[in-house]
């Protein structure tokens, strides 16, 4: 029953260095099994080619999933250029491949870069997890059926070549979530005229936990069998280190875990923000309110511990 009760109380983040042949999921699996907790996600899909930070919230921790899944991201992806497939990677079938040498230049490349830094429409490949009536899109793409998606808008922060070794490109991604790094791979391979596909791609940043703080996962697996992987977890906390933050007193705390407003500072400001214990504990995710008597208050808006 005690240890039970402790499973139960931990809370925190594993950010593991995801390895290429396994999906997102497996990797939550095996954290689940390692860990004996069955409360666990992860906060953004890594295709299984794709290796990398995957962030994995344990406990109540999950709770924060909403706010971090929507972070940016940051890639280091491997493009070819000369050739296209359906998938818009190497596991598709060309649907175009080269009779000649391809003929661009590191000038013009990055010329064409340049279109898809900013806010820019992006449509996510057929074969994805998007759902089109009620069914995944990739679903529909292997029965040979015809996938129309809507295209969405994504932020590209930075885009930057790496190595120059045509036909591949290695090149740096700074994006916002929901971006598909083999769309943009596709649509580059459009806008040369040649056609490109991924190849390669790996995650090095995910909101704030970069490769840094990442674990491989064979290493945490060691840890699962000697029973001392508790080193790798990172307080909830740290999640949203970049968010401002209001300390609460005692009272304050037992107030907001119970979902009650408590008093905020004449000068504060609007927006979500940490509610955060004396001891440094993540408590809520808290947003300015006006009282009755049109004074500010901060309402809890997401609890994560009561």
């Amino acid at each position: 029953m005690e240890s039970r009760d402790i499973k139960n109380a931990i809370s925190g983040i594993l950010v593991v260095d995801k390895p290429v042949g396994l999906t997102s999921h497996d990797v939550v699996q095996i954290i689940r099994t390692g860990t004996g907790i069955r409360r666990a996600g992860h906060t953004g899909t890594l295709d299984p080619r794709a290796s990398g930070v995957l962030v994995v919230l344990i406990g109540p921790a999950v709770r924060l999933s909403e706010f971090v899944s929507a972070s940016d991201k940051r890639y280091q992806a491997i493009l070819r250029l000369g050739s296209t497939t359906d998938t818009y990677d190497a596991e598709g079938r060309f649907t175009h491949q080269p009779s000649a040498p391809v003929d661009v230049t590191e000038e013009k490349f990055e010329e064409a870069l340049k279109q898809f830094i900013g806010e820019i429409e992006q449509t996510p490949p057929p074969f994805s997890a998007v759902k089109l009536h009620g069914r995944k899109a990739y679903e529909m793409a292997r029965q040979g059926e015809e996938v129309n998606l809507a295209p969405r808008k994504i932020q590209v922060y930075h885009l930057e070549v790496l190595e120059w070794a045509p036909p591949e490109v290695v090149i740096d991604v700074h994006c916002s979530s929901g971006t598909y790094v083999r769309s943009l791979a596709n649509d580059m391979g459009n806008v040369l005229g040649c056609g490109a596909y991924l190849v390669g791609l790996r995650r090095t940043k995910s909101g704030r936990f970069s490769l840094r703080d990442a674990v491989p996962l064979r290493k945490l697996q060691d840890a699962f069998n000697a029973g001392n992987w508790y080193q790798y977890l990172i307080p909830a906390a740290e999640a949203l280190a970049d968010w401002p933050a209001v300390e609460l007193n005692p009272d304050e705390v037992e107030e907001v875990t119970h979902g009650h407003r408590v008093k905020a500072a004449p000068d504060a400001k609007p927006g979500l923000v940490r509610g955060i214990s004396m001891a440094g504990e993540l408590i809520a995710i808290i947003e300015l309110a006006q009282g009755e008597d049109g004074s500010p208050e901060w309402q809890p808006k997401k609890v994560f511990f009561s």
